[in-house]
């Protein structure tokens, strides 16, 4: 189950840069969830051609991530981006325990609203 959603991913990443087949095959597998038989039947090609056609491409996705590492900054990004909202938090709350200066709590709101809208995009 984890593999296949790091092919999913991979693919949301990747699925551009594979051939047209290639793109389908990952599709009908992972996200329509066919079997290799139910593709080969829709395809006209063997079972077999179609298992060879998803391994070549699982291994291009694989290469691709190792070589950009795309899927892998989105994820140190996106944890960031948490870790950035939680310690505004702290900031905020240590501020409304403290001194309670109204410029802090506007830049922290300000702050995470930031992180908010790039973990949207």
């Amino acid at each position: 189950m984890a593999k296949d959603l790091e092919i999913v991913t991979l693919l949301d990443f990747y699925g551009e840069m594979l051939t047209q087949k290639q793109h389908d095959f990952l599709e009908y597998y992972y996200n329509d969830d066919l079997s290799l038989s139910e593709i080969a039947a829709n395809e006209g090609i063997t079972r077999q051609g179609v298992r060879d056609a998803i391994k070549r491409a699982e291994k291009q996705l694989f290469d691709m991530e190792e070589k950009l590492g795309l899927v892998r900054r989105f994820a140190e990004t996106k944890k960031g981006l948490t870790e950035i909202t939680e310690y505004a938090e702290l900031i905020n709350a240590y501020n409304l325990r403290h001194s309670l200066s109204r410029e802090i709590n506007e830049y922290t709101v300000k702050i995470k609203a930031i992180a908010q809208d790039l973990r949207d995009q």
